[in-house]
């Protein structure tokens, strides 16, 4: 038998395809969803409040955005303009379209 093919017999051979793949995803850490005390949401809304009074003004917001895959998630932060509030599905839309629960805030300051 020729060389190149005898080596051939001893490559790697993935048994279970996506194996890996399936030991990275479930390693992958996810956080909890916020669950904000009383004080903690009160102080939030005086934020929101203090924040639409003056809309054209850029906002450091940080939230929870849920994982498409697993329980949790992970939280970012993002500084833009809020455009406005959407009281009927409840989510703060940024310039750049972008839409946040409120119940997924945790955190709002005004730049």
């Amino acid at each position: 038998m020729p060389l190149a093919k005898r080596a051939a017999q001893f490559s790697p051979f993935a048994a279970l395809t996506g194996y890996e793949e399936a030991v990275r995803e479930s390693a992958r850490v996810t956080l909890p969803p916020p669950n904000l005390a009383e004080d903690e949401q009160e102080l939030l809304d005086r934020q929101l409040q203090q924040v639409l009074t003056n809309p054209a003004r850029q906002t450091t917001i940080t939230y929870f955005v849920a994982d498409a895959y697993k329980d949790g998630g992970r939280y970012e932060t993002r500084t833009a303009v809020i455009k406005r509030l959407d009281c009927t599905c409840q989510q703060l839309l940024l310039e750049d379209g972008t839409r946040i629960d409120l119940s997924h805030i945790v955190r709002i300051q005004p730049i």
